[in-house]
């Protein structure tokens, strides 16, 4: 009597291998984008806020004769003046075509229903999408060429309240803002960019996740609901030097906690500035490895005594930027707070000699 036959030894296989391939993602706009991230360091625009300030707009500037009889105080509401001052808003995206960026972000950041209600605007918040990226696009399209094509990001900020913490010290529970009008309102205002003709999302200065998880549900459900499928690029933002964001995640729990979202990239902004900021972009450039990594900083920090109420001139931002693509860190790279077209011209030439990061082809989104 024969023995049995032993049974085969179990094939051994990488771990990447034993997961089912990605189905790669079809985009309806920004197709190129991929492509080119791999090719070269993207350039972002700079601050709108900050140059917004060298107009020196009055109150009758935010108003306008549309909104001449409102009763609050209108100066300083910024995504207003796509109605009232669309040359100022035109001219500062223009500014930063000129002097490189392949990305300008839409006047949008705080275009939501949940922070115009703070001005009695929420009624406007659809609309103010819609004109600002009409005007984003037309200025990118005047500059894009073949060669170089220029995309619009729809800006998506965090709004001026947060799902996870409570506003009321005596009152951990307490809440000012729940999950489904974050989502609701997101779903808004990315109804309006998609009409006004944006060519991806940018869903910036990611203080809480959970919020942050809002407007990604929003994205996801019109995108299914609509047919368009737009690249997303989340940037969170590190609040201190314990390296967390102020909902307490990490960088790596921040990226866990998004990374089903599957983003065209991954980044940090605002906050810290450069300098400060630099461990942590590391950290997320060698965690997030299956997509793209962003990463545009303030011009170092906050000095109300400056003329752009940051510390850094062009030149220290972009020698700080150059050490990170030097280093391997980027694909995306531009400013935030107190950064000008100035600025962004310098990092534009500091960055442009190196290489793109490398990310695994994993999983990784692209066009069709």
């Amino acid at each position: 009597m024969r023995p049995s036959p032993k049974p085969a030894a179990p094939e051994h296989r990488s771990a990447a291998s034993k997961i089912n391939p990605v189905k790669p993602i079809t985009y309806t706009r920004g197709q190129a984008l991929p492509d080119l991230l791999k090719q070269r360091i993207l350039i972002i625009d700079g601050a709108m806020g900050t140059m917004i300030q060298r107009h020196k707009l009055s109150e009758a500037d935010y108003r306008g004769s549309r909104f001449a009889d409102h009763p609050r105080d209108l100066k300083g509401n910024n995504e207003l003046l796509q109605f009232t001052r669309p040359d100022v808003i035109e001219s500062i995206h223009r500014a930063y075509l000129e002097a490189g960026a392949d990305l300008i972000e839409t006047n949008t950041f705080g275009a939501t229903s949940v922070a115009q209600d703070d001005y009695g605007l929420a009624a406007y918040a659809r609309e103010m999408n819609v004109q600002a990226a009409r005007l984003a696009v037309r200025a990118a399209r005047d500059y894009s060429t073949p060669e170089r094509p220029r995309f619009v990001a729809g800006a998506l900020g965090p709004t001026p309240r947060t799902a996870s913490i409570s506003p009321d010290v005596n009152d951990p529970g307490a809440r000012n803002v729940h999950f489904d009008e974050l989502r609701a309102a997101y779903r808004e205002q990315a109804e309006g960019l998609l009409e006004g003709g944006v060519d991806l999302f940018l869903v910036e200065t990611i203080f809480d996740t959970l919020n942050a998880k809002a407007a990604i549900f929003a994205l996801d459900e019109l995108m299914q609901d609509s047919g368009e499928r737009l690249p997303v690029i989340l940037s969170g933002t590190v609040t201190d030097a314990s390296g967390r964001i102020l909902s307490g995640q990490t960088v790596g729990a921040f990226w866990h906690s998004v990374r089903h979202a599957r983003p065209l990239a991954v980044g940090l902004n605002c906050a810290l500035g450069a300098a400060l900021m630099r461990p942590y972009i590391e950290e997320l450039s060698k965690l997030a490895d299956d997509t793209f990594i962003s990463c545009y900083p303030n011009a170092g920090l906050p000095n109300p005594m400056s003329e752009t109420g940051f510390d850094e001139t062009p030149e220290v931002t972009a020698g700080l930027l150059e050490e990170f693509a030097r280093s391997g860190f980027l694909n995306v790279a531009g400013g935030c707070c107190g950064t000008t077209p100035e600025h962004i011209a310098a990092i534009a030439q500091a960055v442009s000699p190196y290489k793109p990061r490398c990310c695994g082809a994993f999983g990784l989104p692209r066009a069709a």
